[in-house]
Formats: structure tokens, C-alpha cells, sequence
């Protein structure tokens, strides 16, 4: 496991879901900076991308174990 999937892991439903949400937050404004042309940081958005993943992974997992949808 690596260490982002082990930070998000330890993590409880509530914080990953804001984690979540703040994810997609940071990523929205890159995509945004991107296309603007301010700014070139691709490995940024494709860490980001995998982060999202990542977390959302995790709570499907929890919610597979508790026997219900997400």
C-alpha cells in the first residue's frame, strides 16, 4: 500500500469525504489555470486525479464491508 493510500485509509468517512471534496476543489482550479495557460503543472493534476481515485476507492470499500452502496 502506499503511503497516500495509507494516510487515506486511516482516515474516517467524514474526513475523506471532505478530502474528497477539497480534491476536487483543487483540481477544478488547476484544470482552470491549465486551460488560462497559467500554468503547465500536469504531474500536479494527474496526482490529484489519482488521489481523487484513491479516496474514492476507499469509500467504496468501507461500504462494501458494511454491506451497503456508497
Amino acid at each position: 500500500m502506499s503511503k497516500a493510500a495509507e494516510k487515506f485509509h486511516q482516515m474516517g468517512p467524514d474526513e475523506l469525504r471532505a478530502q474528497e471534496q477539497d480534491l476536487r476543489d483543487q483540481l477544478f482550479r488547476l484544470k482552470f489555470q491549465l486551460a488560462m495557460g497559467q500554468s503547465e503543472s500536469v504531474k500536479k493534476l494527474r496526482q490529484l486525479r489519482r488521489d481523487v481515485a484513491r479516496v474514492k476507492t476507499e469509500l467504496r470499500a468501507r461500504a462494501a464491508q458494511e454491506g451497503r452502496q456508497p
